[in-house]
Formats: structure tokens, C-alpha cells, sequence
């Protein structure tokens, strides 16, 4: 699994600078066009709160939790409806801007979840941090489908029978290359290139290996009741990003600054966060990567 440095690399490295760009409670995880981009980023991102509370049954008054929170978007919408919502991260800075704004955001890692951590729950969702529960050493050791079936595990002991998880995540896709041939050190604009620079932008992190796996990691402890292909959405929503990362902006750029040390002096971060071009873009319209959201019940 990605440890707390892992995230902290991937996501407090950014956070002032997301959240000028997109938003004091903006959300980092693929949105819902359902194939209309006319649509605004927001209402896109809005969508997919609302099928996510549709899809899991969520009512006013009922406990939710957020495995994997990032800034609070879904943290938020659940307390628009009147739902309570507790999320957990291991990106102290996420966990800081959830509590800025009120939200009940604690660094927790998900694989020691427990019902006597937190207490039980009317459902689970989790939009975008089951990408970090498996590192590629451990998918070489042979333990990836072990440690998603004890999340699995986990979850399930959480919610009650008739009880719904949702699962939002990038899984690899069918055109997906051997894992030993991923490097940045491949020919540039190769796929074993792209999928480098993504392992850069997120390291400690190894995906699932289609819905497919997810399904039979699910088994005997929840069983599948949707599953929808969010790629091309998730294409459209890295789009709308990256205009607004690039919007100038003072602030923006004074933060920047702060950042040449790292720049200078950290092989990975320049590969990271500077190399002009957008990995995930590229393998998810190669298919080397697929996204998915699954609706779970527990029997």
C-alpha cells in the first residue's frame, strides 16, 4: 500500500495550489458526464455525488463513510442531504482542509479499519484512494488479491446486511503491458513510458487489474450489484483540470516558487509534476488503464 509519505508526496505537495485552481472542497476523482461534455465541471462532479448516494441508499440522518475523502467533496455533499459523514486519509493536508470547512476527516489507514475503530455505518463509499491499497512490490510478492479481499473483509464488517459500498477506481485496462516492462526509462511516448510516469506521480501505488478482479476479491464478503465504465469521463474531467491548473494566478506562481528546491534537487518530482504531459490521459485512450464504479451489497 502507498504509505502516509506516498500520499503525502502525491497530493500535500498540491494541495494549496488544487485548491486555488479548483476549489476549496473540489473533488480530485473522475466526474459524470454520462457522454455529456457540454456540462460544467462542477455539475459533472455533482452528478456522480448524487449517484453515489442514489446508488448506495443513502438517507438523511444515516452514517456514511468516506474511505479515502481527499478535500471533502463527498464529505460535503452528504451533509448538504443531511447525512453524516466521517472520511479518512493518510494526506494531512486534505485532512486539515476537511476540518477547515467543518467535515469529520481523521488519517486513518484503511487497512486497519475495525467496527470498534470508528463504529459501524449505513454504507461505505470510496471515490479514488483504492488506486493506493496495493504497491507494486507487493503485486510482485503475490499479495495483491489477499489485501483487497481484507479491505473487502474490513468494509463489509462495517455495514449491515442489505448494507451498499461504493467503489470509484482506475483499474489497468485490456491493453495493459507486463509490469517488468514499466520504466520511464522506455522510449518516450512508449506505453511502458506513460505507465512510468504514472508509477512517478503516484508511487507505492499499483492498480487492480480490471473489474474483474475487484469482483472476486469482493466474494464471499459483498457481492456486485452495477458496475459502469467511467474512462471517457474520467478523460474529460483531467481535461477540465489541467485548463484550470494552468490558469495564471499570483498565488499560484509564488507557490511554485517554493517548490525549486524540490524541482532541483528530486528526479522524481520533476518526472512527477513536470513533464508536460498527461500519463493518465494517455493510457486511459489507450486503454492501458480503465475506470469503473462499482456498487457492492453485503448479503
Amino acid at each position: 500500500m502507498a504509505t502516509q509519505s506516498d500520499l503525502e508526496f502525491t497530493y500535500s505537495l498540491i494541495d494549496r495550489i488544487f485548491r486555488l485552481s479548483l476549489g476549496e472542497m473540489a473533488d480530485f476523482s473522475g466526474a459524470k458526464y454520462d457522454g455529456d461534455f457540454s456540462l460544467s465541471l462542477e455539475t459533472a462532479q455533482r452528478r456522480k455525488h448524487q449517484y453515489v448516494v442514489e446508488s448506495t441508499r443513502i438517507a438523511p440522518s444515516q452514517r456514511v463513510l468516506d474511505l479515502g475523502c481527499g478535500w471533502g467533496p463527498m464529505l460535503g455533499y452528504l451533509r448538504s442531504i443531511g447525512a453524516t459523514g466521517l472520511g479518512i486519509t493518510l494526506s494531512s493536508a486534505q485532512a486539515a482542509a476537511c476540518r477547515r470547512h467543518g467535515l469529520d476527516a481523521r488519517i486513518h489507514d484503511a487497512r486497519k479499519l475495525a467496527p470498534d475503530t470508528f463504529g459501524s455505518f449505513d454504507a461505505v463509499v470510496s471515490l479514488g484512494a483504492w488506486e493506493h491499497f496495493s504497491s507494486l512490490d507487493e503485486y510482485r510478492a503475490g499479495r495483491q488479491e489477499a489485501i483487497y479481499g481484507d479491505i473487502f473483509r474490513r468494509v463489509a464488517s462495517l455495514i449491515p446486511s442489505g448494507g451498499r459500498f461504493f467503489l470509484q477506481t482506475m483499474v489497468f485496462g485490456p491493453n495493459m503491458i507486463p509490469a517488468d516492462q514499466v520504466s520511464v526509462e522506455a522510449p518516450p511516448h512508449s506505453d511502458a513510458w506513460y505507465l512510468g510516469l504514472m508509477s512517478k506521480q503516484f508511487p507505492g501505488s499499483w492498480l487492480p487489474y480490471g473489474q474483474e478482479q475487484l469482483v472476486r476479491c469482493a466474494e464471499p464478503h459483498l457481492r456486485l450489484v452495477t458496475a459502469t465504465s467511467g474512462r471517457l469521463d474520467y478523460i474529460e474531467a483531467i481535461r477540465q483540470w489541467r485548463i484550470r491548473f494552468a490558469q495564471p494566478s499570483l498565488k499560484k506562481w509564488l507557490l511554485k516558487t517554493r517548490l525549486l528546491p524540490r524541482y532541483l534537487t528530486s528526479p522524481d518530482f520533476r518526472l512527477a509534476f513536470t513533464s508536460g504531459v498527461s500519463p493518465n490521459t494517455v493510457c486511459f485512450e489507450r486503454l492501458l488503464m480503465d475506470h469503473f464504479r462499482l456498487v457492492f451489497e453485503k448479503p
